[in-house]
């Protein structure tokens, strides 16, 4: 009879729970082959109750919120489904088969990753473009920065890539060397590397602390990729005309093995402007075996190498006698366009991770990796004889139609214009605007009797080389505690050996070539002063030789607390590391300080985050993040001549960085909005350059001259960025939508930094003086350079039931501003350097108009795109097709000015002219381009 009872009352209490809530049910499916996906995130949003579909699809949620709710379905490399659902307590809801579309399966070109590689590390002769991190996010903001923006090199809150993270299965991928990732090394991986994540600025991240920018996450695990063929076929008239693409998954078997291959192909003769060639392979392979239901091994390999001709930017007079396309890089040989300046990388990389389940709530990841190769940039190296660069401003007419006579004592020469010779240089430009290869193919040899022969080469073509070796090992635990508190940590070690040497590829049809630099004599003029007046032959290295070595360690730890309406996490970092230069060449300049290894440079730094989120509803919420760390500064900018000596920026330190952002966001099935308000400072930055200075020196002072090859360190650089996102999409019809996406931002440099000047030729003097400290540069309330502080896009998509789509939008880009010279912002830029007094014309009017900042004008770029999509024979073909600025306008996306006229005379000479031959140089962005794609899923 108890036992009756008793069954009775658990009846009733089970009926009475259920009462009291919704069980909802559905299968998630792949919306092109109908077949179930297993471990799709099902959640109601705004709340805790989450569930992973079954090996089958299908998924059971059990809600007792009462009223309408938001079901939002995710997973990786797919679009967010999100759905309205009625609770109705004590019943079972059907929600029946639910399709999940592939991110991807429009194919937008750069989806994934961009070869427009501008934020590369010394690349700054490229006006290609990036967006800065790769960008997955399916916000409608970040698609508009990465797609439509990032043609004009938009950068995301006016950030440059090294202030976020790039990470491979938890494994840090920005290079010590400048803090960036290389994105060539991932040139022509884009159907495997769509499993990723995506944090924006400071928010959160399971796998690190990360960077203000961001955090990106790629996992390349073989058992997450679907089982399947993939073949895509492209063409473009951006970087490449053709590529071609074949990806092969073959899901997890029986045994417990799963693998991924794939391989492309991607190839220019000449890509949008002149003479830029390009050729890259992409090879990749991962392979995962399963021992148990607790552990896991992957291997992961990729190689990509990739050959790129560069471009030059130009100057206002070159562009105007040959168009925005013109690059002076080139020439012809043999009837066949040859690039001088060609970016070559070969950079395999080998990982291999372990994955561990400790328990339902505990998953603790390995790896370890080891990538090396080589990283090289071609010029033209050339002694005793004239420069082989057709747009040397001797060569230009604008030297003749910019000449002054000698000063009077104190006062400025007159204005002596020679149009007559300047004409003459014009008629010689037009008719040779290239490099002229067999030009220097007869220089470097000598005539006899039967024709010429190879002589002493007095011009060569060689290569600036990197050859790097990087160690890494990571562990990155997550765990959660109890129903709200979850635990992140994790430890990466990193080491690097970089090899940099000058690599002499081609003799141009000479015999040898003096290793000297013929800018100075005797010792002075040496390399190496262990093997002095060297005779170097092709695949010799010479000029430089030396290595760089860095240990850097790298841990976090994160907690995040979950609750019905609160959320909010706290993390920190810390960090060690040390840089060290040896040098493997005894320098004639820098004799006693060139030789074997430097001191050792160390740095400590920390880094705190928090973040918190407030549910208003089930459709809206605020969250707010702030973050604070030190950050050593990159390797690049710790030495301040690496080529020549083993000397350390004086007064080098970590930079400093604070950032905040407020965010609210309303997401429902129509209408989908984010509002951010941000402010970012950078504090304690350097930066080191190289050019050469006219009228920077005293006479007097311990110098011969008054100009100088120098090289220009900045220290004490602060910058600020604050600004505001909308990311704004509309539903209005099942089939139309809208979108608008907005960015103001203003960043600004927040002091005036120091600058010290270094003319290596006083080196060996007695009592010369090699360092130069000319003070503060006035650049605070500058603006940055690289980017639009203002961006707006507006857009239509529709998309039919039958499975095709049309898209366009117009996008408005303004307030981009040239690099400014630093040189010329400091009180030196008044002094003449003959009588150490200013200049007696100097007025502070003349020098605001001179020193005002270039602002370019503004963008307006219309894209449209379209594709469709057929299911034949159960196979699935897609077509993509795009067109970017359909209007065709030529536009600026960045620029520096010239620091070569270093003082107040000499730049108001060449401005006042009306034709300088030192005006600024400018980077073009793209025309009219089109992309086409063709994917076959098999």
């Amino acid at each position: 009879m108890v036992k009756k009872y008793f069954v009775l009352f658990t009846l009733l209490v089970f009926n009475f729970a259920f009462a009291q809530e919704t069980v909802f049910r559905g299968i998630v499916v792949d919306a092109k082959t109908q077949n179930p996906l297993a471990n799709v995130v099902v959640s109601i949003q705004n709340t805790a109750i989450t569930k992973l579909t079954s090996k089958t699809g299908q998924f059971e949620l059990h809600s007792d919120i009462q009223g309408e709710q938001l079901l939002l379905i995710r997973s990786q490399g797919c679009k967010d489904l999100l759905l309205k659902i009625h609770s109705k307590f004590g019943q079972i809801v059907y929600l029946g088969m639910l399709q999940l579309e592939d991110l991807y399966s429009d194919e937008t070109p750069a989806a994934l990753i961009t070869l427009l590689d501008t934020d590369l590390s010394d690349d700054s002769s490229s006006s290609d473009m990036t967006s800065g991190l790769l960008q997955s996010s399916k916000d409608a903001f970040m698609q508009a920065s990465a797609f439509n923006w990032g043609q004009a090199r938009f950068k995301v809150r006016g950030l440059d890539s090294e202030n976020g993270t790039m990470m491979l299965n938890g494994m840090t991928m920005n290079k010590i060397y400048d803090g960036r990732p290389q994105w060539n090394n991932w040139g022509g991986l884009n159907n495997v590397l769509r499993n990723q994540e995506f944090s924006v600025g400071a928010a959160v991240s399971s796998y690190t602390f990360g960077g203000v920018l961001g955090t990106q996450q790629i996992a390349t695990r073989a058992s997450l990729y679907r089982k399947g063929t993939q073949l895509t076929f492209s063409g473009s008239n951006t970087t490449y005309l053709w590529r071609a693409i074949g990806t092969y998954a073959s899901g997890m078997d029986a045994s417990g093995w799963a693998y991924v291959i794939s391989a492309g192909k991607r190839w220019a003769e000449e890509g949008y402007f002149d003479g830029t060639n390009f050729n890259a392979d992409s090879f990749f392979i991962s392979v995962e075996k399963k021992l148990n239901n607790k552990h896991s091994l992957n291997f992961t390999g990729f190689y990509t190498p990739n050959s790129r001709g560069k471009n030059s930017p130009n100057t206002n007079e070159t562009t105007n006698l040959m168009g925005e396309k013109y690059n002076s890089y080139w020439g012809f040989q043999n009837d066949e366009k040859r690039n001088a300046r060609v970016k070559n990388i070969e950079e395999p990389l080998f990982m291999l991770n372990h994955y561990f389940k400790i328990d339902e709530k505990t998953n603790l990841n390995s790896g370890i990796m080891y990538q090396f190769g080589k990283v090289g940039n071609s010029n033209i190296d050339y002694q005793n004889a004239n420069s082989p660069d057709p747009v040397y401003y001797r060569k230009m007419p604008s030297y003749f139609s910019s000449l002054y006579t000698k000063d009077h004592g104190e006062f400025s020469g007159e204005f002596t214009p020679d149009y007559e010779n300047a004409e003459k240089s014009k008629t010689v430009f037009l008719a040779n605007p290239q490099i002229d290869w067999n030009a220097m193919y007869l220089a470097n040899q000598k005539p006899t009797e039967n024709g010429h022969e190879p002589a002493q080469s007095h011009y060569v073509l060689y290569e600036d080389r990197t050859d790097d070796k990087t160690f890494a090992v990571n562990s990155t635990v997550n765990t959660q505690i109890n129903s709200n508190l979850y635990f992140d940590g994790g430890l990466v070690y990193r080491n690097l050996k970089s090899h940099n040497f000058q690599y002499l590829l081609d003799l141009l049809g000479g015999e040898y070539f003096l290793d000297i630099d013929p800018f100075y004599k005797g010792n002075l003029s040496q390399s190496d002063l262990q093997h002095p007046d060297r005779l170097v032959k092709e695949g010799d290295v010479y000029g430089y030789n030396y290595n760089l070595l860095a240990n850097s360690l790298d841990a976090f730890t994160q907690f995040k607390f979950s609750y019905n309406k609160t959320e909010f996490y706290l993390g920190q970092s810390y960090s060690v590391s040390n840089y060290q230069r040896e040098g493997l060449y005894q320098n004639g300049i820098y004799s006693k300080n060139s030789l074997g290894k430097s001191d050792r440079v160390n740095f400590e730094n920390f880094g705190f985050k928090a973040g918190f989120t407030y549910k208003i509803s089930g459709k809206q919420w605020l969250f707010f993040n702030g973050e604070h760390l030190t950050r050593a500064p990159s390797l690049r900018n710790t030495f301040s001549n690496s080529r020549l000596n083993n000397s350390v920026v004086d007064g080098i330190e970590s930079e400093n960085i604070s950032s905040a952002e407020a965010n609210y966001v309303y997401r429902s099935p129509k209408l989908k909005m984010r509002f951010t308000v941000y402010y970012t400072a950078i504090k304690n930055t350097s930066k080191t350059s190289f050019f050469y200075a006219e009228g920077v020196f005293e006479n007097g002072g311990g110098h011969d001259a008054t100009d100088g090859f120098v090289s220009q360190t900045l220290t004490k650089l602060d910058k600020k960025n604050t600004g505001t996102e909308l990311s704004f999409e509309y539903q209005i019809s099942p089939t139309l939508k809208t979108i608008f996406a907005a960015s103001y931002g203003n960043f600004i440099y927040s002091s005036n930094p120091n600058v010290v000047i270094t003319n290596d030729a006083n080196a060996e003097k007695n009592g010369a003086q090699t360092i130069f400290d000319f003070g503060s540069a006035y650049l605070k309330n500058y603006k940055q350079a690289g980017t639009s502080q203002q961006a707006y896009s507006f857009g239509l998509e529709y998309r039919d039931p039958k499975f095709w789509w049309l898209s366009a939008n117009i996008n408005y880009l303004t307030d981009n501003y040239i690099d400014v010279s630093p040189i010329s912002r400091t009180s030196q830029f008044y002094i003449n350097p003959v009588s150490g007094f200013p200049y007696p014309e100097a007025t502070s009017e003349r020098g605001n108009e001179l020193l005002k900042q270039e602002k370019f004008n503004p963008i307006t770029l219309l894209n449209i795109s379209g594709g469709k999509s057929w299911r034949i024979h159960k196979k699935y073909v897609g077509l993509f097709a795009s067109v970017n600025n359909v209007l065709n306008l030529m536009y600026k996306t960045g620029g520096f000015e010239q620091a070569r006229n270093a003082n107040f005379r000499s730049l108001n000479q060449d401005i006042s002219s009306g034709t300088p031959s030192f005006g600024s140089k400018y980077y073009y962005g793209y025309g009219r381009t089109y992309f086409l794609n063709l994917t076959i899923g098999l």
